[in-house]
């Protein structure tokens, strides 16, 4: 059985019969059984399903945030957001899938080339709880449109959600067959990935579990996309506007009690505007409102697991052994973690080298451009970096010199359906959202058609 918790209250929420080994054969064939009708499915038919999941989801919002909330601990104005955002997914793939798929026309030397692109199958998504609606439906929302189907091992805190969304999906009428969750445990991931029926694997999550899946894909020859998390830094030149950017740093930090892969985790200010900045980004941190997450006033609530907050607290402990400094916050309650701010962190510390899961913020000054660059690039991560400057020309030249996958300019970093979504180094690789990502799972089959004379 896997059983939901409350992380605010503690309280057990619901218990799930994990599937067996035959379940989950059963439910491959279905999927296997769907996709060869669905993939024949008109794109004005597929459109017309996924803009009445966008209403089932913006109708039901309440309910399906506050499985969240009870689930995993988002305060639960933040849960209805991401609802929200999902909704926004469906609709912008309903009207742009069509349009991103249609044939690519190449002259050569044949009457007749183009690149089509065919839908692989069934794809399998291994998916983590801390956005447990928006990362399951930004994998699925193109797959479906694109004429896949999925599969879904979500993690283990979250199987209400889990359920939710193969039951909205169901609700909005697509075939059974096309979403399905399976009620399983990590051990089993692997034999579906083998099944010769599951075409590739798309999985958010640590490098550990990042390694393991992307090993399995690559000995059966199978495609496979990562977001493995990061360490995104924000970068506060000199000439930034104070008041805007401490406000977009905080949110950066903070939201979702800090539990995001893009959240910015290492704050790095210039110099000379250090200490003024510090105080102003102070004053505003200490003025969230923690509480319970299903109090609309809160803003920071609890960590999903009090593993996870334990892990924090060591990683904190450990920097400040190596000389980094506590101003604000610091202390742990069984899954609450206040909003801490740490400064004096050097590159050598815990809290700069390893990824931050929780409301802690890490301080780092530099001087120079380059003294910035280098900051940035060190991290073992490369999801994507904040830079904070009025010098338009001085950002354009720094852009090309960070490693990260995405580079937003006075704004924090975030997924949008209309962009490309990804990393490089140990945060993974290939796309999600936009043009991109509706690609990653479908044979680019390229068509020469000759005629004799």
């Amino acid at each position: 059985m896997l059983t939901s918790i409350n992380p605010y209250t503690g309280e057990k929420i619901e218990k799930f019969k994990v599937h067996t080994k035959s379940d989950i054969s059963k439910k491959i064939k279905k999927a296997d059984k769907t996709f060869q009708d669905w993939r024949h499915v008109s794109f004005e038919r597929k459109k017309e399903l996924m803009l009445k999941l966008a209403d089932e989801l913006r109708n039901n919002k309440k309910d399906y945030a506050t499985a969240i909330t009870k689930e995993m601990g988002k305060p639960i104005t933040q849960a209805i957001a991401e609802i929200e955002k999902c909704a926004w997914v469906c609709e912008y793939y309903a009207e742009n899938a069509k349009n991103q798929l249609e044939k690519e026309i190449i002259e050569t030397d044949a009457k007749e080339s183009y690149v089509r692109y065919d839908p692989l199958g069934v794809i399998l998504a291994v998916m983590p709880w801390n956005y447990p609606f928006w990362q399951v439906f930004r994998f699925i929302a193109p797959a479906l449109m694109a004429g896949n189907v999925g599969l879904l091992k979500h993690a283990s805190n979250v199987m209400r959600c889990a359920e939710n969304i193969e039951q909205a999906i169901l609700n909005a009428g697509f075939p059974e067959g096309c979403f399905q969750n399976l009620i399983i445990g990590s051990k089993k991931v692997e034999q579906i990935i083998r099944d010769k029926r599951v075409k590739a694997v798309t999985l958010t999550g640590s490098k550990p579990a990042g390694s393991s899946v992307a090993s399995i894909a690559g000995e059966e020859i199978k495609k496979s996309v990562l977001e493995l998390g990061g360490s995104n830094a924000l970068v506060v030149f000199e000439d930034a506007n104070i008041t805007e950017t401490v406000k977009t740093c905080v949110q950066a930090r903070f939201q979702n009690t800090g539990q995001s892969c893009i959240a910015g985790k290492r704050l790095i200010v210039q110099e000379s505007i250090y200490e003024e900045f510090l105080e102003e980004f102070i004053t505003q941190v200490r003025e969230l409102k923690s509480g319970d997450p299903m109090d609309e006033e809160t803003y920071i609530g609890v960590l999903a697991r009090e593993d996870l907050a334990i892990d924090l607290e060591e990683q904190l402990e450990k920097s400040k052994k190596q000389g980094a400094k506590v101003v604000l916050g610091g202390k742990r309650n069984k899954t609450y973690f206040e909003p801490t701010i740490v400064i004096n962190v050097n590159k050598k510390m815990t809290i700069f080298k390893e990824e931050t899961f929780g409301p802690l913020m890490a301080v780092t000054r530099f001087n120079s451009d380059m003294e910035a660059i280098d900051l940035v690039n060190r991290s073992a991560f490369g999801l994507g970096v904040s830079i904070f400057t009025e010098d338009y020309e001085r950002a354009k030249a720094l852009i090309p010199q960070f490693e990260d996958g995405a580079v937003f300019v006075n704004e924090l970093v975030k997924s949008d359906p209309r962009l490309p979504f990804g990393g490089t180094k140990e945060s993974g690789y290939g796309r999600e959202l936009s043009s991109h990502g509706i690609k990653e799972f479908l044979n680019r089959k390229t068509v020469y058609i000759n005629k004799y004379e």
